[in-house]
């Protein structure tokens, strides 16, 4: 590297974005993931011991995904190239290979390929990569915010391990925030800034778990924002709230802030108010709640709290949030509020929260095995095994019911779902009756 290259990377990293200054370079910098990163965990010794096998990063926008590649890229003796599905073509990707190729036979070292944004590969172009992942020319690490086994060919899937990264929690945002005002080398600490506790608070909470969208909100702030009569630039709430792009609404001295607006929306559809409801859907997207955000909890309600006491009520609410991603706002809260108030005003049951959690704390205690009678017969062999030969098909009895044995044996007597009374749960109750025959009218 000559004078005039390093004068341009110097440049060119003192111009990049705060985001990109702040990413950390050894992993003992991440902020958050410790379910994956933790010192005692499967990524953390790979990292360390330079083992790293293929890997796919699953996660929402800002969570670190680039970030935990760029720690890697640091710490491995591999060579490490990275290319983004969303204008990488076949001759970059072939390039890619080439250079991996003489790279392994020249110097026996092999190469780390990072694939931002992996979802946007076609299937061609995911097809290209398998045999090079398969015979341990490229080691490959995928980041995509979709559900890799829906995007993800199979095929590399199976040849790679998936870690899922969570939205980070409000106090891992506050920790990157301090970083940002005040570190002197990487942030904002040369502008003698200072952010106001409130306006901190207030980011880490609209952030939703997005560092970037913090740490982009604190460089506008800094960047825009003119000195006090101290000499220093004060970040305030009024600040952050037109930084971040999001209405700040101002909550009383009790304490009510962004989450507690959110649980009082929650509990009041659980708790039949639909007054009470749309207000507080109100106050949310007043404040430029994510619309998305507000759907998904109309949903989990819709499960939760009404279940098949009203089996309508979770349709409504998906169609809802299928609605708002396609339309926007403002006509968004519209929709909104009509799924709300469907939940908030349809008969309540719990009793699917009840019973697969009972099912699930059961499935963690006892080991059991399938019913032979229940077991796949649909192969050869089968019946030697005794699999299935005494199966009873329910639909050839009256009322298309049988009685037979379901449950394991290990747990024969377990009951877990009860229909409540309330809503469409008796109609499912008075069925499971007549059907078993315990009602006088078979007309009902």
């Amino acid at each position: 590297m000559d004078l005039f290259d390093y004068m341009r990377e110097n440049q060119m990293k003192a111009e990049s974005p705060l985001a990109s200054r702040l990413r950390p370079t050894v992993l003992e910098e991440v902020v958050g993931q410790q379910h994956i990163i933790g010192k005692d965990k499967l990524l953390y010794r790979a990292i360390k011991a330079d083992k790293l096998g293929s890997v796919i990063f699953y996660g929402p926008p800002g969570t670190g995904k680039t970030t935990l590649a760029k720690v890697i890229a640091n710490t491995t003796s591999a060579e490490f190239t990275q290319i983004n599905a969303t204008v990488a073509g076949k001759k970059d990707m072939e390039e890619v290979v080439r250079q991996a190729k003489d790279t392994l036979g020249m110097y026996g070292k092999k190469t780390i390929l990072f694939v931002d944004e992996i979802h946007r590969f076609n299937k061609g172009q995911q097809d290209y990569l398998l045999p090079f992942v398969e015979d341990g020319t490229l080691i490959l690490i995928g980041a995509t915010t979709e559900n890799p086994y829906f995007e993800v060919n199979s095929a590399l899937i199976s040849r790679s391990i998936i870690f899922e990264l969570k939205p980070l929690s409000k106090e891992d945002i506050m920790t990157l925030i301090d970083r940002a005002v005040y570190d002197q080398e990487k942030g904002m600490g040369a502008y003698h800034a200072v952010i106001e506790d409130d306006a901190k608070e207030f980011l880490a909470d609209i952030a939703g778990g997005d560092a970037r969208a913090a740490l982009n909100a604190i460089e506008l702030g800094v960047l825009t924002t003119e000195p006090g009569s101290d000499g220093k630039i004060h970040i305030t709430l009024d600040v952050a709230g037109e930084c971040i792009q999001k209405r700040v609404v101002r909550y009383d001295k009790t304490g009510d802030n962004h989450y507690d607006t959110i649980s009082a929306f929650i509990k009041s559809m659980r708790g039949s108010d639909p007054d009470a409801a749309v207000y507080y859907l109100a106050k949310m997207l007043y404040a430029g709640e994510d619309i998305k955000f507000i759907a998904r909890r109309i949903m989990i309600c819709a499960a939760e709290d009404v279940g098949n006491a009203d089996p309508q009520a979770l349709q409504v609410a998906v169609t809802a949030s299928l609605a708002v991603e396609r339309i926007g706002m403002p006509e968004a809260q519209i929709i909104l509020a009509q799924a709300c108030e469907y939940v908030a005003t349809a008969p309540k049951s719990n009793t699917a929260v009840m019973s697969i959690s009972k099912a699930m704390e059961n499935v963690r205690q006892v080991h059991t095995t399938v019913p032979p009678h229940l077991q796949d017969a649909h192969y050869k062999g089968s019946g030697k095994l005794g699999r299935g030969l005494t199966y009873l098909y329910a639909h050839e009895y009256p009322k298309h019911y049988v009685e037979q044995q379901y449950l394991p044996s290990e747990i024969i007597n377990e009951t877990f779902y009860v229909p409540s009374d309330n809503g469409y749960e008796r109609q499912i109750k008075a069925h499971m009756k007549w059907i078993k025959g315990g009602a006088e009218d078979d007309n009902q």
